[in-house]
């Protein structure tokens, strides 16, 4: 008897604890931050460079995608790298195939500590590309588009100021009319393509994995989080129909258990407001703060969302913005912002520590990242992506009680809106945006 409630008495001690995370391992925040990036002209197309400068330093956004055809002065980039720290994905955009140019405007990037990378051409499915005499992409031959990217590659790679520098593929590589071997990084034995095996491309693959697509539309559960898997399952243009079994003609690509460690960036995604669609101001805002940290949970090293302020010879896609064509921002700046400012930092420690926790009975529809600052803080982002409605109540229960725990919603602010004392669970209702528990020891 006595043994028997000796062991009621431990039972009921560990039972609060039963299913928890042993010591997960945090990912620096600073990490977490410098992958959001945006597409801009930045000084061109109608858009100012002292109003990019101040967008920049509002959102609190790391890179740009870029590329010489959108005619920015490399002064102009220069000058926004100096002022925000910025970097820039510099690549040959919608036509280009000037390597030699690509590649002197990069070192001087490179030069400056302003280049983040070097990225092939843009959507070769939307337009031709001449190179070596011959035109390739759109419904022509690939070949041409695979000897392009080859060549980049290998320029890059040879060239001592940027040959440490990673390669992005191009874009759209799941249209190749031909088996041009355009879905491999490096052409691996074997596969049957008509660029020889061992040819190598790019360092990351590349996609633009908007969250909407036309066999896909409207407003559903986990949107951004499903847009960013690396698997078959994922329902819009992303890594499986590009790098896997491409989408055009089902070209074989690699492996879907390969897919999910295959580094990967996104220079285009996002959602435009649509009220027929139901994609208000307001869902689009929660879903691009969301956007950020699934694709970052789900792998994507770096991801670009288009647009920062729409060109003035394309008006509409104003939709797709963070800031209106009169330069006023929208929800989405707001919330990023927000965002941004609750989890800033601008070191990246090597060695983030573990944290010991629990999100009991987490919905399919919630989302957890646990990062760490520099200073060592640790910082539980939680988002819920219920975009077509309710709401679900979650409790995040630790090991032990922490000094104070400190809730912060970033479509309120960016001050905390909770502040919990000496305890060791809260408990938190999810909807549709991220809200940040910062544990204080």
């Amino acid at each position: 008897m006595k043994k028997t409630i000796i062991l009621w008495i431990l039972f009921m001690l560990i039972a609060p604890f039963r299913g928890m995370a042993v010591s997960e391992k945090a990912v620096p925040a600073n990490e977490f931050l410098n992958s959001i990036g945006v597409n801009s002209s930045i000084s061109k197309r109608g858009e100012n460079l002292q109003h990019t400068i101040e967008y920049v330093k509002y959102l609190g956004v790391r890179w740009f995608r870029t590329g010489y055809e959108d005619n920015v002065s490399l002064e102009d980039l220069k000058r926004l790298h100096d002022e925000t720290n910025v970097r820039f994905s510099y690549g040959l955009l919608s036509g280009g195939n000037d390597i030699d140019r690509l590649i002197k405007d990069a070192s001087f990037l490179a030069s400056e500590g302003a280049l983040l990378a070097v990225e092939g051409p843009n959507e070769p499915n939307n337009w031709g590309i001449p190179y070596q005499g011959e035109t390739g992409g759109s419904k022509d031959s690939w070949l041409p588009i695979a000897r392009l990217q080859r060549d980049l590659y290998q320029a890059v790679k040879s060239n001592p100021v940027l040959k440490d520098y990673p390669v992005f593929h191009l874009s759209e590589n799941g249209a190749q009319t031909d088996n041009a071997g355009l879905q491999f990084l490096e052409i691996p034995e074997g596969a049957g393509t008509l660029m020889p095996a061992g040819t190598r491309f790019a360092d990351y693959a590349n996609c633009h994995n908007y969250v909407s697509h036309p066999s896909w539309p409207g407003v559903h559960d986990n949107q951004t989080w499903l847009s960013a898997a690396p698997g078959r399952e994922c329902p819009v243009d992303g890594l499986y129909g590009n790098y896997g079994s491409t989408w055009n003609k089902h070209f074989a690509g690699y492996p879907e258990e390969a897919l999910q460690t295959l580094p990967r960036v996104t220079t285009e995604t996002g959602i435009a407001i649509d009220a027929k669609e139901g994609i208000t101001e307001q869902l689009q805002a929660c879903m691009y703060v969301n956007l950020y940290l699934s694709q970052f949970k789900r792998g994507w090293k770096y991801s670009a969302i288009y647009l920062l302020r729409t060109r003035s010879n394309e008006v509409e896609h104003e939709a797709f913005s963070f800031f209106n064509l009169d330069g006023s921002p929208k929800l989405a700046a707001h919330y990023l912002h927000n965002l941004t400012t609750v989890l800033a930092d601008t070191e990246t420690n090597p060695s983030a520590g573990t944290l010991d926790f629990e999100v009991e009975n987490e919905p399919s529809t919630v989302h957890h990242l646990l990062l760490q600052k520099s200073d060592g803080t640790f910082q539980l982002v939680l988002w819920g992506e219920a975009y077509t409605g309710g709401s679900e109540e979650v409790c995040v229960r630790f090991d032990r009680s922490h000094g104070q725990l400190r809730v912060y919603d970033p479509t309120v602010g960016s001050e905390a809106v909770k502040t919990f004392d000496g305890t060791d669970a809260v408990t938190l209702t999810m909807t549709d945006h991220p809200v940040v528990v910062e544990i204080i020891k």
